[in-house]
């Protein structure tokens, strides 16, 4: 095997920390553990899995300490993941093919995101990076830190996946505790802005945080900024991007206005699953309605690679193709796709089949 470093920020993470590095003992790896001044537990209970634990003074700077747990790493691989994320599937000997097959790529792990859901809670996945060499990578940008080559600074970089999986559970918690997590990141990214003007994935990293306490006025003016600037549509955030500008636009009201932004660039966007689904839901919420237009947008979803491999979100087409049948008068279609999207435990979804159990067979 490849040798590999896992490399770990955190700070007061005592509720997270046994859970994140319990699973990552059971492998050869090495684990590296930078504390960025807390006050609980946290050191005293990482001690228990690892004797490679660091300080490091807080500056206001994600990159900087990221950057210093690479350089504490051993091994010239290293696996980055934070606290509230814990391993519960991986593949080594897959690993270590696509470690070969890719030495100067990034390989991209699979996260499903635990997240609130009108006061439930559902999954989302998506692919983050998280495994590279040191040596041809680092980290840069103050907060939201990127994966960036160490001589250039630049994003664009290779790709690939890598057959490992994390779940992820810091979408969740109170109102407050979300406010106060927006509050912390806009004063960072303000001053990133301040120094970076141009530069559109502050902005976009604004809005990412105005989304997080449901404020999407702010967050659609952000998004709006950030798409201003020319952008390199191959970047995974701007993807991304794209789909939670159309969630913001169509929170607000304006569908109409998201369509005529998006229809001409369409096919730059047109790639996963979220993105259909979305331009689903702006067909759905036009004055002028397009159900079987916004159905057309569903089913691309279902039919999404990686959603047929993974069960990827396949919960929200289903759904919402629910919706349109009973829009539409057409009862028993409703129920055969909110059953499948109840297969997934969607909240709206297991709501909606109870609301109509009496035209379930008995």
């Amino acid at each position: 095997m490849i040798p590999i470093s896992v490399c770990i920020i955190g700070k007061n993470e005592e509720k997270n920390i046994e859970r994140c590095l319990a699973p990552l003992t059971s492998y050869d790896f090495e684990i590296i553990y930078v504390d960025t001044g807390s006050t609980d537990r946290t050191k005293e209970l990482a001690a228990k899995y690892t004797d490679k634990i660091y300080d490091f003074e807080w500056i206001g700077d994600f990159s900087a300490a990221r950057n210093f747990s690479l350089g504490k790493a051993s091994h010239n691989y290293v696996l980055v993941i934070d606290c509230d994320e814990f391993l519960t599937e991986i593949d080594l000997d897959g690993i270590e093919r696509a470690i070969s097959e890719h030495p100067r790529g990034i390989g991209l792990v699979l996260r499903i995101n635990q997240c609130e859901s009108n006061g439930k809670i559902a999954s989302s996945p998506d692919r983050v990076e998280r495994l590279f060499h040191k040596r041809y990578y680092h980290y840069a940008y103050t907060i939201h830190e990127q994966v960036c080559d160490i001589n250039t600074n630049s994003t664009y970089c290779e790709r690939y996946d890598i057959p490992l999986t994390l779940d992820h559970v810091g979408y969740i918690g109170t109102e407050e505790e979300k406010r106060l997590k927006a509050e912390r990141n806009n004063e960072l990214l303000f001053k990133e802005i301040e120094k970076h003007p141009d530069d559109p994935y502050f902005y976009f990293q604004v809005a990412q945080s105005y989304n997080l306490i449901d404020d999407y006025e702010n967050a659609y003016i952000y998004y709006k900024k950030a798409f201003e600037f020319p952008l390199c549509k191959d970047e995974l955030w701007v993807q991304f991007m794209a789909i939670t500008f159309i969630n913001t636009m169509t929170h607000t009201g304006r569908s109409d206005e998201a369509l005529a932004f998006f229809e001409p660039i369409y096919d730059d966007f047109a790639t996963s699953s979220d993105f259909y689904c979305n331009m689903g839901n702006i067909y759905l919420n036009l004055r002028e309605p397009q159900p079987l237009k916004a159905m057309m947008e569903y089913v691309k979803a279902t039919q999404c690679p990686a959603v047929q491999e993974e069960g990827a979100n396949t919960f929200v087409p289903y759904y919402n193709m629910g919706v349109i049948n009973e829009m539409l008068g057409n009862v028993p279609a409703a129920l055969n796709f909110y059953q499948k999207s109840a297969a997934y435990d969607y909240p709206l979804a297991v709501e909606r089949l109870s609301a109509l159990r009496e035209y379930l067979p008995q």
